[in-house]
């Protein structure tokens, strides 16, 4: 701010816009000169985006459990091996695959685990997962 003596005696307190006048100026020229640059020397003919490939549909994860009796349960109802095994060769040939999620209580033997997931490998599950709780 400049302070100046006005006719009666005071200071006056205007705003001296010189210095932003000449900032501003700057800036107009420098935009001026940079704003051609941005632009691309080189014309290319772009390719177009086509969707050839079908977009990947989300697939809701087939929930297994195991109990520590060794009982399983495919969504919530129990099924024997065998009928495991069935539902197991279903899936596989759904596309795209879904995941297998198995969940097991915390005493349930690793053994029990192992063998569900060594079952669904075999039989060409590609993803399986696991359920768990998250730590507090």
């Amino acid at each position: 701010m400049a302070f100046s003596s006005n006719s009666t005696g005071g200071p006056m307190a205007d705003i001296n816009v010189t210095p932003l006048v000449d900032v501003m100026l700057v800036l107009l020229i420098i935009f001026m000169i940079t704003a051609p640059l941005m632009t691309h020397k080189i014309k290319v003919e772009l390719p177009k985006a086509t969707l050839d490939v079908k977009p990947k549909v989300m697939v809701a994860p087939v929930t297994v459990t195991v109990k520590a009796n060794g009982d399983l349960y495919w969504a919530d109802s129990r099924v024997t091996q065998d009928a495991f095994e069935a539902k197991l060769d279903s899936i596989i040939t759904m596309d795209p695959q879904p995941e297998l999620d198995i969940r097991a209580d915390k005493d349930t033997k690793y053994k029990l685990i192992e063998k569900t997931t060594t079952t669904a490998k075999n039989r060409g599950v590609r993803k399986v997962g696991f359920v768990s709780t998250r730590e507090r």
